[in-house]
Protein backbone atom coordinates (compact mmCIF):
# COMPACT_ATOMS: atom_id res chain seq x y z
CA UNK A 1 0.00 0.00 0.00
CA UNK A 2 2.86 2.25 0.46
CA UNK A 3 4.32 1.93 -2.89
CA UNK A 4 0.73 2.76 -4.17
CA UNK A 5 0.32 5.77 -2.06
CA UNK A 6 3.58 7.27 -2.71
CA UNK A 7 2.92 6.76 -6.48
CA UNK A 8 -0.24 8.81 -6.12
CA UNK A 9 1.31 11.59 -4.38
CA UNK A 10 4.87 12.06 -6.80
CA UNK A 11 2.40 11.75 -9.85
CA UNK A 12 0.36 14.77 -8.39
CA UNK A 13 3.03 17.03 -7.71
CA UNK A 14 4.79 16.25 -10.85
CA UNK A 15 1.67 16.84 -12.64
CA UNK A 16 0.60 19.91 -10.50
CA UNK A 17 4.26 22.08 -11.18
CA UNK A 18 3.98 21.29 -14.81
CA UNK A 19 1.13 22.14 -15.23
CA UNK A 20 1.06 25.30 -13.59
CA UNK A 21 4.04 26.88 -15.99
CA UNK A 22 1.20 26.78 -18.52
CA UNK A 23 -2.09 27.35 -16.56
CA UNK A 24 -0.98 30.50 -14.08
CA UNK A 25 0.39 32.13 -17.73
CA UNK A 26 -2.82 31.25 -19.65
CA UNK A 27 -4.81 32.81 -16.34
CA UNK A 28 -2.66 35.88 -16.55
CA UNK A 29 -3.45 36.19 -20.47
CA UNK A 30 -7.17 35.40 -20.27
CA UNK A 31 -7.24 38.58 -16.92
CA UNK A 32 -8.89 36.42 -14.75
CA UNK A 33 -7.53 38.60 -11.85
CA UNK A 34 -8.48 38.56 -8.43
CA UNK A 35 -10.44 41.87 -7.02
CA UNK A 36 -9.03 42.13 -3.25
CA UNK A 37 -11.21 43.29 -0.99
CA UNK A 38 -11.58 47.21 -0.11
CA UNK A 39 -12.03 46.90 4.02
CA UNK A 40 -8.56 44.35 3.88
CA UNK A 41 -5.54 45.49 4.59
CA UNK A 42 -3.86 48.51 2.70
CA UNK A 43 -0.92 45.86 1.47
CA UNK A 44 -3.14 43.80 0.22
CA UNK A 45 -3.98 46.25 -2.67
CA UNK A 46 -0.76 45.15 -4.30
CA UNK A 47 -2.38 42.20 -5.09
CA UNK A 48 -4.84 43.15 -7.24
CA UNK A 49 -5.16 41.48 -11.13
CA UNK A 50 -3.41 38.34 -9.66
CA UNK A 51 -5.44 35.33 -11.26
CA UNK A 52 -7.36 33.21 -9.63
CA UNK A 53 -9.33 29.94 -10.11
CA UNK A 54 -5.95 28.30 -9.48
CA UNK A 55 -7.42 25.61 -7.41
CA UNK A 56 -7.84 23.68 -10.63
CA UNK A 57 -4.20 22.65 -10.68
CA UNK A 58 -4.61 20.79 -7.37
CA UNK A 59 -8.08 19.59 -8.54
CA UNK A 60 -6.64 18.12 -11.90
CA UNK A 61 -3.87 17.03 -9.79
CA UNK A 62 -6.16 14.74 -7.55
CA UNK A 63 -8.58 13.43 -10.48
CA UNK A 64 -5.44 12.27 -11.95
CA UNK A 65 -4.26 10.44 -9.39
CA UNK A 66 -7.63 8.44 -8.81
CA UNK A 67 -7.85 7.87 -12.39
CA UNK A 68 -4.23 6.32 -12.49
CA UNK A 69 -3.10 4.76 -9.02
CA UNK A 70 -6.96 4.32 -8.51
CA UNK A 71 -8.09 2.70 -10.88
CA UNK A 72 -7.20 -1.07 -9.83
CA UNK A 73 -9.71 -0.04 -6.97
CA UNK A 74 -12.25 1.32 -9.41
CA UNK A 75 -11.40 -2.50 -11.70
CA UNK A 76 -12.38 -4.12 -8.39
CA UNK A 77 -15.54 -2.36 -7.63
CA UNK A 78 -14.42 0.29 -4.97
CA UNK A 79 -15.45 3.86 -6.25
CA UNK A 80 -15.26 5.35 -2.56
CA UNK A 81 -11.91 7.51 -3.30
CA UNK A 82 -14.29 8.56 -6.71
CA UNK A 83 -17.55 9.10 -5.08
CA UNK A 84 -15.74 11.79 -2.48
CA UNK A 85 -13.52 13.52 -5.06
CA UNK A 86 -17.44 14.27 -7.28
CA UNK A 87 -18.53 15.37 -4.23
CA UNK A 88 -15.43 17.30 -3.38
CA UNK A 89 -15.34 18.52 -7.25
CA UNK A 90 -19.60 19.40 -6.52
CA UNK A 91 -18.53 22.82 -3.60
CA UNK A 92 -15.64 23.33 -6.40
CA UNK A 93 -18.00 23.64 -8.87
CA UNK A 94 -19.81 26.15 -6.69
CA UNK A 95 -17.13 28.12 -6.19
CA UNK A 96 -16.43 28.07 -9.41
CA UNK A 97 -19.17 30.05 -10.45
CA UNK A 98 -18.76 32.48 -7.35
CA UNK A 99 -15.63 33.12 -8.65
CA UNK A 100 -17.13 33.61 -12.44
CA UNK A 101 -19.41 36.14 -11.42
CA UNK A 102 -16.20 37.78 -9.76
CA UNK A 103 -14.69 38.00 -12.55
CA UNK A 104 -17.49 39.20 -14.59
CA UNK A 105 -18.58 41.72 -12.14
CA UNK A 106 -14.76 43.21 -11.49
CA UNK A 107 -15.62 43.24 -7.81
CA UNK A 108 -14.68 41.12 -4.61
CA UNK A 109 -18.80 39.91 -4.51
CA UNK A 110 -19.63 36.64 -6.46
CA UNK A 111 -22.82 34.50 -5.88
CA UNK A 112 -25.40 35.81 -2.76
CA UNK A 113 -24.66 33.68 0.56
CA UNK A 114 -27.88 33.14 0.48
CA UNK A 115 -27.36 31.29 -2.92
CA UNK A 116 -24.52 29.75 -2.22
CA UNK A 117 -25.46 28.25 0.97
CA UNK A 118 -28.87 26.70 -0.34
CA UNK A 119 -26.45 25.30 -3.05
CA UNK A 120 -23.91 23.90 -0.21
CA UNK A 121 -26.55 22.78 1.68
CA UNK A 122 -28.47 20.80 -1.44
CA UNK A 123 -25.16 18.68 -2.34
CA UNK A 124 -24.27 18.34 1.50
CA UNK A 125 -27.88 16.49 2.15
CA UNK A 126 -27.46 14.52 -1.60
CA UNK A 127 -24.07 13.66 0.03
CA UNK A 128 -24.88 12.20 3.60
CA UNK A 129 -28.21 10.29 1.88
CA UNK A 130 -26.14 8.58 -0.85
CA UNK A 131 -23.62 7.74 1.94
CA UNK A 132 -25.86 5.82 4.33
CA UNK A 133 -27.83 4.35 1.59
CA UNK A 134 -24.20 2.61 0.60
CA UNK A 135 -23.61 1.60 4.05
CA UNK A 136 -20.44 3.63 4.35
CA UNK A 137 -21.90 5.81 7.12
CA UNK A 138 -24.41 5.78 10.02
CA UNK A 139 -26.12 7.51 12.92
CA UNK A 140 -24.12 5.54 14.97
CA UNK A 141 -21.73 8.52 15.59
CA UNK A 142 -17.73 7.58 16.65
CA UNK A 143 -16.70 9.49 19.50
CA UNK A 144 -12.46 10.21 18.69
CA UNK A 145 -10.52 9.78 21.65
CA UNK A 146 -12.80 8.28 23.94
CA UNK A 147 -12.89 5.01 21.52
CA UNK A 148 -16.72 5.08 22.28
CA UNK A 149 -20.45 5.37 19.52
CA UNK A 150 -23.05 7.33 20.17
CA UNK A 151 -26.18 6.36 18.64
CA UNK A 152 -28.47 9.73 17.68
CA UNK A 153 -31.70 9.83 15.83
CA UNK A 154 -31.65 9.25 12.37
CA UNK A 155 -33.28 12.77 11.27
CA UNK A 156 -31.12 14.41 13.95
CA UNK A 157 -27.97 12.93 12.06
CA UNK A 158 -28.87 14.34 8.82
CA UNK A 159 -29.66 17.63 9.83
CA UNK A 160 -26.39 17.65 11.72
CA UNK A 161 -24.15 16.03 8.96
CA UNK A 162 -25.28 18.74 6.13
CA UNK A 163 -24.55 21.75 8.56
CA UNK A 164 -21.35 20.52 9.82
CA UNK A 165 -20.44 19.65 6.06
CA UNK A 166 -21.66 22.93 5.37
CA UNK A 167 -19.42 24.59 8.14
CA UNK A 168 -16.03 22.61 7.43
CA UNK A 169 -16.51 24.28 3.62
CA UNK A 170 -16.69 27.95 4.43
CA UNK A 171 -14.78 27.78 7.42
CA UNK A 172 -11.66 26.12 4.87
CA UNK A 173 -13.18 29.10 2.45
CA UNK A 174 -12.62 31.53 5.74
CA UNK A 175 -8.78 30.41 5.61
CA UNK A 176 -8.23 31.37 2.14
CA UNK A 177 -7.05 35.04 2.86
CA UNK A 178 -3.23 35.38 2.66
CA UNK A 179 -0.52 34.00 -0.29
CA UNK A 180 -0.57 29.81 0.57
CA UNK A 181 -2.65 29.57 3.96
CA UNK A 182 -5.49 27.34 2.77
CA UNK A 183 -3.13 25.20 1.08
CA UNK A 184 -0.40 25.28 3.69
CA UNK A 185 -3.24 24.40 6.41
CA UNK A 186 -5.01 21.55 4.81
CA UNK A 187 -1.45 19.81 3.86
CA UNK A 188 -1.35 17.93 7.34
CA UNK A 189 -5.16 17.58 7.41
CA UNK A 190 -4.80 15.34 4.12
CA UNK A 191 -1.32 13.87 5.30
CA UNK A 192 -3.77 12.94 8.53
CA UNK A 193 -5.80 10.69 6.16
CA UNK A 194 -3.14 9.26 4.17
CA UNK A 195 -1.81 8.09 7.77
CA UNK A 196 -4.88 6.48 8.94
CA UNK A 197 -5.21 4.47 5.45
CA UNK A 198 -1.75 3.33 6.18
CA UNK A 199 -2.20 2.43 9.91
CA UNK A 200 -5.24 0.53 9.28
CA UNK A 201 -4.49 -1.08 6.07
CA UNK A 202 -8.48 -0.38 5.31
CA UNK A 203 -9.90 1.80 2.33
CA UNK A 204 -6.84 2.58 0.10
CA UNK A 205 -8.93 3.92 -2.36
CA UNK A 206 -9.53 6.76 0.00
CA UNK A 207 -5.74 6.85 0.90
CA UNK A 208 -4.67 6.98 -3.02
CA UNK A 209 -7.26 10.36 -3.07
CA UNK A 210 -5.73 12.06 0.20
CA UNK A 211 -2.36 11.54 -1.27
CA UNK A 212 -3.19 12.73 -4.52
CA UNK A 213 -4.57 15.78 -3.38
CA UNK A 214 -1.62 16.21 -1.02
CA UNK A 215 0.69 15.83 -3.91
CA UNK A 216 -1.66 18.63 -5.76
CA UNK A 217 -1.20 21.21 -2.55
CA UNK A 218 2.74 20.46 -2.73
CA UNK A 219 2.51 21.45 -6.31
CA UNK A 220 0.09 24.26 -6.09
CA UNK A 221 2.12 25.87 -3.45
CA UNK A 222 5.26 26.25 -6.18
CA UNK A 223 2.71 29.14 -7.19
CA UNK A 224 0.92 29.82 -4.02
CA UNK A 225 3.15 30.56 -2.02
CA UNK A 226 4.14 34.37 -1.23
CA UNK A 227 4.17 36.19 -3.43
CA UNK A 228 1.41 34.19 -4.88
CA UNK A 229 1.41 34.06 -8.49
CA UNK A 230 -1.83 32.63 -8.21
CA UNK A 231 -5.02 32.24 -6.41
CA UNK A 232 -6.97 29.17 -5.52
CA UNK A 233 -10.03 31.33 -5.46
CA UNK A 234 -13.19 29.78 -4.21
CA UNK A 235 -13.07 26.50 -6.90
CA UNK A 236 -10.47 25.63 -4.68
CA UNK A 237 -11.27 26.50 -1.13
CA UNK A 238 -14.44 25.49 -1.24
CA UNK A 239 -13.27 22.02 -3.22
CA UNK A 240 -10.67 21.43 -0.48
CA UNK A 241 -13.83 22.06 2.46
CA UNK A 242 -15.93 19.60 0.62
CA UNK A 243 -12.87 17.09 0.15
CA UNK A 244 -12.54 17.25 3.77
CA UNK A 245 -15.77 16.96 5.03
CA UNK A 246 -16.11 13.49 2.95
CA UNK A 247 -12.68 12.06 3.88
CA UNK A 248 -14.09 12.42 7.28
CA UNK A 249 -17.37 11.18 6.54
CA UNK A 250 -16.14 8.16 4.37
CA UNK A 251 -13.94 7.48 7.65
CA UNK A 252 -17.31 7.68 9.61
CA UNK A 253 -15.51 10.03 11.77
CA UNK A 254 -16.99 12.88 11.17
CA UNK A 255 -16.10 14.52 14.64
CA UNK A 256 -12.62 13.84 14.19
CA UNK A 257 -13.15 17.74 12.28
CA UNK A 258 -13.56 19.31 15.65
CA UNK A 259 -9.58 18.72 16.55
CA UNK A 260 -8.61 18.06 12.82
CA UNK A 261 -9.87 21.37 11.41
CA UNK A 262 -8.57 23.56 14.64
CA UNK A 263 -7.05 26.23 12.54
CA UNK A 264 -10.02 26.32 10.21
CA UNK A 265 -12.21 26.25 13.36
CA UNK A 266 -10.77 29.46 14.88
CA UNK A 267 -10.80 31.05 11.96
CA UNK A 268 -14.68 30.97 11.60
CA UNK A 269 -15.43 31.19 15.17
CA UNK A 270 -13.28 34.98 14.76
CA UNK A 271 -15.51 35.90 12.12
CA UNK A 272 -18.74 35.30 13.95
CA UNK A 273 -17.80 36.69 17.44
CA UNK A 274 -16.57 39.76 15.51
CA UNK A 275 -19.69 39.94 13.52
CA UNK A 276 -21.50 39.17 17.10
CA UNK A 277 -20.00 41.59 19.26
CA UNK A 278 -20.21 44.28 16.20
CA UNK A 279 -23.75 44.57 16.42
CA UNK A 280 -24.22 44.11 19.77
CA UNK A 281 -21.54 46.73 20.71
CA UNK A 282 -23.03 49.21 17.72
CA UNK A 283 -19.57 49.08 16.27
CA UNK A 284 -17.19 48.15 18.47
CA UNK A 285 -14.67 44.78 17.86
CA UNK A 286 -12.95 41.91 19.06
CA UNK A 287 -10.46 42.01 17.18
CA UNK A 288 -8.42 44.61 14.94
CA UNK A 289 -10.35 42.74 11.69
CA UNK A 290 -11.75 39.19 10.95
CA UNK A 291 -11.22 36.81 10.77
CA UNK A 292 -8.19 35.98 12.58
CA UNK A 293 -4.93 35.59 10.15
CA UNK A 294 -5.54 38.99 9.48
CA UNK A 295 -5.80 40.70 13.03
CA UNK A 296 -2.12 39.12 13.44
CA UNK A 297 -1.61 40.76 10.14
CA UNK A 298 -2.60 43.97 11.69
CA UNK A 299 -0.79 43.62 15.38
CA UNK A 300 -3.24 41.54 16.84
CA UNK A 301 -3.48 42.61 20.64
CA UNK A 302 0.41 42.68 20.92
CA UNK A 303 1.30 45.02 18.30
CA UNK A 304 3.60 42.85 16.20
CA UNK A 305 2.52 42.63 12.70
CA UNK A 306 2.85 39.07 11.21
CA UNK A 307 4.03 39.08 7.46
CA UNK A 308 2.57 36.64 5.47
CA UNK A 309 5.46 33.92 5.30
CA UNK A 310 5.15 34.01 9.39
CA UNK A 311 1.49 33.22 9.20
CA UNK A 312 1.67 30.88 6.82
CA UNK A 313 4.48 28.47 8.87
CA UNK A 314 2.23 29.61 12.03
CA UNK A 315 -1.24 28.28 11.18
CA UNK A 316 0.55 25.10 9.48
CA UNK A 317 2.42 24.40 12.06
CA UNK A 318 -0.69 24.37 14.68
CA UNK A 319 -2.48 22.32 11.89
CA UNK A 320 0.55 19.55 11.53
CA UNK A 321 0.22 19.57 15.68
CA UNK A 322 -3.81 19.03 15.71
CA UNK A 323 -3.06 16.61 12.59
CA UNK A 324 -1.10 14.60 15.15
CA UNK A 325 -3.36 14.87 17.81
CA UNK A 326 -6.36 13.71 16.17
CA UNK A 327 -4.17 10.71 14.76
CA UNK A 328 -3.85 9.53 18.56
CA UNK A 329 -7.26 10.11 19.24
CA UNK A 330 -8.41 7.62 16.48
CA UNK A 331 -5.62 5.07 17.34
CA UNK A 332 -7.53 2.99 19.30
CA UNK A 333 -10.18 2.62 17.08
CA UNK A 334 -11.02 -0.57 15.31
CA UNK A 335 -12.72 -0.97 11.38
Amino acid sequence: MSIRLITAFVISVLFATLFGRFYVPWLRRQKAGQEIREDGPTWHSTKAGTPTMGGVIFILASALGILTVGFADMLQGQFLHFFVFLFALAFGAIGFLDDWEKLKKKQNLGLTAKMKFLLQLAAALLFVVLMERFGIISSRVYIPFFNRFLTVPRWLYYIASAFIICGTVNAVNITDGIDGLAAGTSIPVFLFFVAVTYRTGRHAELGVFASSLLGGLVGFLFYNFNPARVFMGDTGSLFLGGALAAMAFAYDMPLILVTLGFVFLVETLSDIIQVTYFKLTHGKRVFKMAPFHHHLELGGWTGKKWKEKELFCLFTGVSLFFAILSFLGVAGRTF
